[in-house]
């Protein structure tokens, strides 16, 4: 098989198989804990700009299908992983790992100690690090590696969030290629029992589909409007409540997303995921910090301070909320039982909520579902 490598910033360099597209990527190399939902993992928008490392030993054991997806298209930079699996197992298979990948232009590597490398992330934090299957030369990969531009201070939602306002429908195409939009199939019918009878406008900065079909599910007619819309762009819509998206990258440099919400902020119920969580924390005054390596897998436990439940969380991202620069006017409902860190946030006098985690759970536990059946609530 072909050769690839991965080097890291500060000088360490793994070689093995290539795996998917041939070609050279960089991005910021981190690990995401989880057995199972590689396809979600690969379609997630807030992966944008980062190389994966996967921690199970093997990946692609059930193939890839049509309705696993998240987004239109495969979103981050690189996939390594220990072994992929060259069989599909699963029934509902339309491919191999290493064909979807290849299809999509995502370059990957397999064939080395991914435990090598999350133990080395885990002392040293999330590192900025070049894949190649065309450069092999370990010095010239760490120079590359060191020239790349670095995730912290770079705008990525601007990458992944949608052109054109649109009305949440469910693709449900036949699934030719993973190139669908939401539009494109039919819409998605409310659970037994439910009728459509909240207006949510989702502001979309990378938005998993599943958050949407959940607000559907729920009840919800949602309108996707791009993260970049204005106070009035949104308020046109005479929403009844005001999602905020999970997205990628570092949340300080989204100034105009932050004036939005902060001009929404107490005109309208908000309820925030991940990026938005963290958009909703620094539009309050808060402040946000780089974790040294993210939290990212199926199986992050987080605590409701209200209730005094453990939830077992999905989780996916690298800033977090910083307690020490937390206004008054916000107040902490969860939190990551591992590190200490904000998990959740509630407005003590807007209806305004918020956690870091993806209740939605695509993949993942189902334990925070709750927190949509609250939105609507609030709505009420």
């Amino acid at each position: 098989m072909a050769r690839a490598a991965l080097a890291l910033e500060d000088g360490t360099v793994y070689t093995g198989e290539s795996l998917g597209a041939s070609g050279t990527v960089s991005g910021e190399v981190c690990f995401n804990t989880s057995m199972t939902g590689y396809q979600e993992i690969l379609t997630d928008p807030s992966y944008r700009g980062q190389i994966l490392c996967m921690t199970a030993p093997q990946i692609g054991n059930y193939g890839v299908n049509a309705a696993d997806v998240e987004s239109g298209t495969l979103q981050m930079a690189g996939f390594v992983v220990r072994e992929a699996s060259r069989i599909a197992s699963n029934f509902t298979a339309t491919g191999t790992l290493d064909d979807y990948l290849a299809t999509a232009g995502i370059v990957g590597l397999q064939g080395i100690d991914t435990r090598a490398i999350v133990r080395r992330l885990r002392i040293r934090g999330a590192m900025t690090g070049v894949l190649s299957s065309e450069v092999l030369e370990p010095g010239r990969l760490v120079e590359m590696a060191r020239q790349a531009p670095a995730l912290v201070g770079r705008d990525l939602v601007g990458e992944v969030m949608p052109d054109t306002p649109s009305l949440w429908s469910e693709p449900l195409d036949e699934w030719a290629t993973p190139l669908l939009q939401p539009g494109e199939g039919g819409r998605m019918p409310a659970r037994p029992g439910t009728t459509p009878t909240r207006r949510v406008v989702a502001l979309d900065y990378g938005m998993k589909w599943n958050i949407a079909r959940h607000l559907a599910s729920g009840g919800c007619d949602v309108t996707v409007l791009p993260g970049r819309s204005t106070v009035d762009e949104v308020l046109a819509h005479q929403p009844e409540g005001v999602f905020l998206s999970n997205g990628p990258g570092d949340p300080e440099v989204l100034d105009y997303c932050v004036q939005t919400v902060r001009g929404l902020l107490g005109r309208v119920p908000m309820f925030g995921i991940c990026l938005g969580h963290q958009l909703l924390a620094l539009a309050c005054g808060a402040k946000t910090f780089k974790l040294k390596f993210g939290h990212r897998g199926a199986n992050q436990p987080v605590m409701n301070l209200a209730t005094g439940k453990v939830e077992i969380t999905s989780q996916n991202h690298g800033f977090a909320v910083d307690e020490e620069t937390l206004p008054a006017a916000l107040e902490v409902t969860h939190r990551n039982l591992n590190d200490g860190t904000i998990e959740g946030l509630r407005h003590r006098t807007a209806p305004a909520v918020s956690v870091q985690y993806h209740p939605e759970a695509a993949a993942g536990p189902h334990d925070s579902a709750y927190l949509f059946d609250r939105f609507r609530q609030m709505m009420a």
